[in-house]
């Protein structure tokens, strides 16, 4: 076991792992921050999506030792103090859960689609959320609450 300092949520934390210890563990099982979910354990479906300085990263591929040297890592708990960050509260607005294991991997994924392009096209949204998976079909809610969410960005 190694020591270390992950900046997370905008603080650094202190953890105790091997170096290969995968980021997802440390952060929900170490860390307590559960809303990263472990889906495929393959980086495939996107439950376990975080931000690696503001670009969307699977935390289910990830080592603690490639992410400990200075990386903002930013999980769906560091978005809002309120759960009121643009695309969460327009995922409120159109309803998008089902069972909602996928949610905070999806709107990660929203998020840094936002913060890149803030006016997405309907193609354009479907091309960059294609590798987050819902097994309740969720996709058309998800598309709108974007949509949404995109007017909310480009007005604010």
């Amino acid at each position: 076991m190694e020591s270390y300092t992950l900046k997370i949520n905008g603080r650094d934390q202190e953890v105790q792992a091997s170096g290969n210890a995968l980021l997802l563990w440390v952060i929900r099982e170490q860390l307590g921050l559960t809303g990263t979910k472990y889906g495929c354990g393959i980086a495939q479906c996107g439950a376990c999506t975080i931000h690696l300085d503001g670009m969307p990263a699977r935390a289910c591929s990830l080592t603690v030792e490639s992410v400990s040297k200075g990386q903002e890592i930013v999980t769906i708990e560091g978005l809002s103090e309120n759960g009121d960050h643009p695309v969460q509260r327009s995922w409120i607005k159109e309803q998008v859960p089902q069972c909602g294991y996928c949610q905070s991997g999806q709107i990660m994924q929203a998020v840094a689609l936002l913060r890149q392009n803030p006016s997405p096209t309907r193609d354009e949204i479907k091309a960059y959320m294609n590798g987050n998976l819902c097994r309740c079909g969720t996709y058309m809610r998800i598309v709108r609450a974007i949509e949404d969410a995109s007017e909310s960005v480009k007005n604010s």
